[in-house]
């Protein structure tokens, strides 16, 4: 399997603007061939220990059931549309793969 873990820092951290890239990454990444996981969400301002980083407003987890539905994926129209659609609005990315197992 491949997890694919992506945190977004926007330029306007005003909830709605949080809110606006949660519901875009529902729209556009949930649906692909090969996920077999998918979940996004906002920072919790609770957790709020030493070791957390904290310097993200949307964090997006898929995980594919290989690395080919992964590169699919990337290609897809919807990604890139979900690409072309929010990017203005992101201050930094940064995206986090590995290969990973249950066992």
């Amino acid at each position: 399997m491949l997890a694919h873990h992506v945190y977004f820092r926007l330029n306007d951290s005003h909830p709605a603007a949080i809110d606006s890239l949660v519901a875009d990454c529902k729209k556009y990444l949930r649906d692909h061939s090969g996920v077999i996981f998918f979940a996004a969400g906002k920072l919790d301002p609770e957790l709020d220990r030493p070791v957390n980083v904290r310097d993200w407003h949307v964090a997006l987890h898929v995980v594919f059931d290989t690395r080919e539905s992964h590169d699919v994926y990337q290609a897809s129209p919807d990604h890139v549309d979900f690409i072309e659609r929010n990017s203005p609005t992101w201050a930094e990315v940064r995206v986090f793969d590995s290969i990973v197992s249950s066992d």
